[in-house]
């Protein structure tokens, strides 16, 4: 494909191009150089200057990012589409690879002829500022995306971290509840065969819940001396397996007294199976306390992560306790903070009022600058995340201060800005802050605010009243 007859028919194929005249077509022929690239050849790569407006006439070219040692295709630029430099775009060196996938026939207009194609060639130039927005657009929707998976990613993994143990706990304590019940009925099945007495059983139910009614909180060292005390009784009375009683007896907080009215009810023999019986009632209620405990923990954090999102509420402005969304928010980054050894610090001013906001964006707000602090503390030692809030005039304020090493003065008025980041590459995408920007400012009406030096940086977000 190298004469101008073929390159003029090419160019009418580019969807793009159906209206440009033939003359602005011919223009773009005359300037521009032909290209022959085999497959598996590189248009250009990380680094290399953008100079050039590339339509490709025949074949095609991935395009391709490295992450973390792998490549990872973003797009393609398949046969009679538009690539390379667009007029006022300000992007100077690739970010990734252009390969082609098939032996492939490339216009290339150098950046040199742009002006005057500006000038010359109106409807050629209104067509690629057009095709320039529109790769924009595309462009920022699946960075946004990206920038949510990622941030999906993080709080998947610390949920999935914090589910992990009292879901292990409920496993384990029903494994061990199964032979504790066996055992318990065991238990019962003796106590019956022994036929006590109604005045026995009405005693020993008696002792048992006035030991249960009366149970205090004992220091370490008043346990362990109850503990002993229990022991010595039990091993002078020759009871089998002392140690175990002792030590399940005193956590209930049995005293001495209440075994010698026990001994008073029960004699002898009987008395080591009304004790064992008590040991096994006590372990089936221990494991089926310790189910409960982690399953009101499993249903907390479930309970979060439906605060977190909104997701059962409609996607509205309510007034709600701001306080809700920042705990909820805190508890979803809950394993980021203290595996980072952060220390959290709430100063939350009570009888706040409720404020009109859409739950899911503004928690979104929380995340992304609770994130960032966290990561902002990686070298610190001493590591604190404050998150205060109070009433100033019409606003509900929220400050959430880190002590980090804080923003460098000469990029803190960029921070909002789309795209711009301070981490390396393949840790951020530079929108989490200009999402914050546009949730507060564009759906709230609200202000947000950044001060920061070498001690840290506090983020500040006003949402009225």
């Amino acid at each position: 494909m190298t004469d101008g007859i073929n390159l003029l028919s090419g160019l009418k194929k580019v969807a793009d191009f159906d209206t440009i005249p033939d003359a602005q077509l011919s223009w773009l022929i005359d300037k521009s150089k032909c290209l022959s690239i085999k497959k598996g050849d590189f248009v250009f790569k990380p680094g290399d200057p953008i100079d050039q407006l590339l339509i490709i006439l025949q074949g095609g070219f991935a395009i391709r990012i490295e992450q973390y040692g792998q490549f990872k295709e973003v797009g393609k630029i398949p046969a009679y589409s538009i690539g390379g430099l667009l007029p006022y775009s300000r992007a100077d060196k690739a970010f990734g690879y252009g390969q082609a996938t098939e032996d492939s026939e490339v216009i290339a207009l150098d950046r040199a002829f742009f002006n005057e194609m500006i000038s010359d060639c109106h409807d050629l130039t209104t067509v690629l500022v057009h095709v320039m927005s529109s790769r924009i657009r595309d462009f920022t929707k699946r960075q946004q995306q990206d920038d949510k998976m990622m941030a999906l990613g993080k709080l998947s993994a610390g949920l999935a971290h914090e589910l992990n143990n009292p879901s292990s706990a409920v496993v384990r304590s029903a494994h061990s509840l199964s032979k504790s019940f066996q055992q318990s009925q065991a238990a019962t099945s003796r106590l019956i065969a022994m036929n006590p007495s109604q005045e026995q059983m009405s005693g020993l139910q008696a002792l048992k819940q006035k030991v249960e009614g009366t149970k205090q909180s004992l220091s370490l060292m008043e346990l362990s001396g109850l503990e002993d005390e229990l022991l010595e009784w039990l091993q002078d009375r020759k009871i089998d397996n002392p140690e175990d009683i002792a030590g399940e007896l005193s956590e209930r907080n049995w005293a001495e007294d209440d075994l010698e009215r026990l001994a008073e009810l029960f004699q002898d023999d009987k008395l080591v199976s009304i004790l064992q019986w008590l040991l096994h009632n006590y372990s089936v209620e221990m494991l089926v306390g310790e189910i409960a405990n982690a399953a009101e923990r499993i249903n907390e954090l479930v309970g979060s992560v439906k605060s977190y999102t909104h997701m059962d509420q409609a996607p509205e402005k309510l007034p709600v306790d701001i306080h809700k969304g920042l705990d909820s928010t805190l508890s979803m980054l809950d394993h980021k903070i203290r595996k980072k050894g952060i220390s959290l610090v709430k100063d939350y001013q009570q009888g706040l009022p409720e404020v009109s906001v859409l739950q899911g964006e503004i928690n979104q707000v929380w995340t992304n600058i609770i994130d960032n602090a966290a990561d902002a503390m990686e070298e610190q030692t001493d590591k604190e995340l404050l998150v205060k809030s109070y009433q100033e005039g019409n606003f509900v304020r929220i400050d959430i201060s880190d002590t980090g090493s804080g923003i460098p003065e000469n990029v803190i008025d960029r921070i909002f800005d789309p795209f711009f980041t301070t981490k390396a590459i393949g840790k951020g995408t530079g929108l989490g802050l200009e999402i914050v920007y546009q949730i507060v400012k564009d759906q709230h009406n609200g202000n947000i605010y950044v001060d920061s030096s070498t001690q840290g940086t506090t983020f500040s977000i006003c949402l009225p009243l």
